[in-house]
């Protein structure tokens, strides 16, 4: 029930929950694939997990170049022959929160980033999936994505929700072809996404989120899973919720 020979391409890998992931990943025999906008992210990720003795490869790729994506899978595909792992993590939030105030390139980059950049990625892996007879495809969503609020804002929650929808269609499309979906739906996460947040929270606030590591403990928990077996949705949050009344800002 290990990764030892799983070959696992993880979106927004170069930080947070991406970077947390790899290195579990990679430290329970996964080959792990990094891909992130920043190449010098990514290849720092790679450095550190190839200098405990990992397997990692990284790409400098914005998830939103179909032609780009294409051709990182394709380039996997070529020297590794399979893909059993797609962490679609790679997503951001808006600088404005409310409805007057998010602009339309707001909304756009953030549904690009969280929900196309998913689909694209899908569309590149599921044909390998389908023919090896099995794989796993593992979403990352948010709470904001179940409950709307002024504090993750308007554009990130809707991305979100949509993330959750498309999770589910993957499973209704690929039902009974071995390709199970999952997503997971984090709850406050200690992660420099925080930083983009009209006010940031404090390190005390800080203190009582889910880290970036226990969410990797869960999204491996999933892939680590055999075949047989599936989660579609996964629900990790604080076990300590606290008001956030005074962190939703004027933007």
């Amino acid at each position: 029930m290990g990764l030892e020979g799983k070959v696992c391409i993880i979106t927004g890998g170069g930080s947070g929950i991406g970077r947390a992931t790899a290195i579990m990943m990679a430290r329970e025999g996964a080959t792990v694939v990094l891909v992130g906008r920043t190449a010098s992210k990514v290849e720092e990720v790679q450095f550190e997990i190839e200098s405990s003795g990992g397997k990692a490869t990284a790409f400098g790729l914005d998830v939103t170049d179909e032609g780009g994506v294409k051709a990182m899978v394709e380039s996997v595909l070529a020297e590794h022959g399979k893909i059993d792992i797609l962490l679609n993590n790679a997503g951001h939030s808006s600088i404005h929160r409310k409805l007057l105030t998010t602009t339309s390139e707001e909304m756009k980059g953030v549904f690009d980033s969280n929900v196309l950049g998913s689909v694209l990625c899908a569309q590149a892996v599921v044909p390998a999936m389908l023919e090896a007879g099995e794989g796993t495809i593992i979403n990352i969503s948010s709470l904001a994505g179940v409950t709307p609020g002024l504090l993750a804002g308007m554009a990130y929650g809707a991305a979100k929700a949509g993330v959750i929808n498309f999770t589910q269609f993957l499973n209704a499309e690929l039902r009974n072809t071995g390709i199970r979906a999952s997503v997971v739906i984090p709850g406050e996460v200690d992660t420099p996404i925080l930083d983009k947040r009209p006010v940031n929270p404090s390190a005390d606030a800080r203190e009582t989120m889910v880290t970036a590591e226990d969410a990797a403990e869960a999204i491996t928990m999933i892939a680590r899973l055999p075949s047989r077996a599936a989660i579609p949705e996964l629900v990790i949050r604080p076990t300590y919720l606290r008001d956030t009344s005074a962190e939703v800002g004027t933007s």
